[in-house]
């Protein structure tokens, strides 16, 4: 049985009325925008079910907008994010779409750059708390709660156990591990949360492996 936290019962501190629509619409762009980490010339947000038909009133829109920009919680620009100037700074649009097949407080949202494009799609799923449930073709779990580090590599033998044994060899806990593919043999990702930080050294170790394709640390987010 779940344990219910204080946090749980009170919400995150806030700009805005709906902890689900509002805090973790916020938490969702700054989760993307380190995921994204180039800065885009445009991001297409695409909201689902309630985020679609009550996020105006809620001020999900402003919150999703005000987190790719790297915006808090509680930062006052919220409120009127849309006139500000740094919402100058990049092109956005949003759509909006019922598909019961996607959660409640779903948001799908297309990163634009100059030589890149990233699609991330994720959910609110109340009190603050929000998952990141894709990544492009791959299934992913990120909750913004932990230092993350993506990997995108061949699928083969031996390749989750190269990477476990360099955060072993760095003395690294691993807290959660995620792994999906394309297909037998293709494209393949893993997505390690850790306890504590990853330096620069174990990235680059990382990266160094043979078949590696990608690799991006994702930093947790503040509560």
């Amino acid at each position: 049985m779940k344990k219910t936290t204080l946090y749980d019962v009170i919400a995150p501190v806030m700009i805005g009325p709906s902890s689900s629509h509002t805090a973790g619409a916020v938490r969702l762009g700054l989760l993307a925008r380190n995921i994204y980490k180039n800065v885009p010339k445009k991001v297409i947000f695409k909201l689902y079910n309630s985020y679609a038909h009550t996020g105006k009133g809620h001020g999900t829109e402003k919150g999703l907008l005000a987190g790719v920009l790297g915006l808090k919680v509680d930062d006052r620009q919220i409120k009127d994010i849309f006139n500000s100037d740094i919402a100058k700074s990049i092109e956005y649009e949003f759509e909006y779409c019922d598909n019961f097949k996607y959660h409640p407080n779903a948001v799908d949202m297309t990163f634009i750059g100059e030589d890149s494009q990233m699609f991330i799609s994720g959910e609110s799923v109340g009190a603050g708390e929000i998952a990141i449930r894709q990544i492009n073709d791959f299934t992913v779990k990120l909750t913004g709660k932990y230092n993350t580090v993506l990997i995108v590599y061949k699928d083969m033998p031996g390749m989750l156990s190269q990477v476990t044994s360099t955060m072993q060899y760095h003395n690294i806990n691993i807290a959660s591990l995620f792994c999906d593919r394309n297909a037998k043999g293709k494209q393949a990702s893993m997505v390690i949360s850790v306890d504590g930080e990853l330096t620069p050294e174990i990235i680059s170790t990382i990266e160094e492996i043979p078949n590696v394709y990608f690799v991006s640390y994702i930093e947790k987010l503040e509560n």
